[in-house]
């Protein structure tokens, strides 16, 4: 016999950002298209809650960082679409959005954050591989004899 019942939908999240401040962040290879607005400090990740979305603490801990760091965790509600890169890169895109975004909101947050390098792009990324080596700089192994 089949099993009929299969697992309850979710319904899709219809969320309100009309009065929102928008930001992109960007890190490594991944984009995030950001939007805050004052609410009760959720934050959705492509749809899902964040802490459903990141199954590692240190990125949830990074993506919160901005709002402990201005002492206002639960003032603001945001939503992210996060696209490329692999979960790091996605909650350093992540974190850069927040922060930009927090700066629309209030100019004088920019010194807090500046301050922080949260407000700044990490450009550090993969560096290429260069041809006659194994990675970018490991070279083959060499012998002698």
């Amino acid at each position: 016999m089949e099993n009929t019942q299969s697992a309850p939908k979710s319904p899709k999240l219809k969320l309100d950002f009309k009065d929102s401040k928008y930001a992109t962040g960007r890190r490594k290879t991944s984009i995030a298209k950001v939007w805050l607005k004052k609410g009760s400090g959720k934050i959705y990740v492509n749809g899902k809650l964040f802490s459903d979305y990141f199954a590692d603490e240190t990125h949830k801990m990074q993506i919160t960082r901005p709002f402990e760091i201005i002492n206002q965790a639960t003032d603001y509600d945001v939503r992210c679409s996060v696209k490329g890169g692999g979960p790091t890169g996605q909650a350093g895109a992540m974190v850069h959005g927040i922060s930009k975004a927090l700066v629309l909101f209030d100019e004088n947050l920019k010194a807090t954050l500046k301050t922080e390098k949260l407000t700044t792009r990490d450009s550090r990324a993969v560096e290429r591989k260069k041809p006659g080596r194994r990675k970018a700089r490991r070279s083959f192994q060499f012998s002698k004899r």
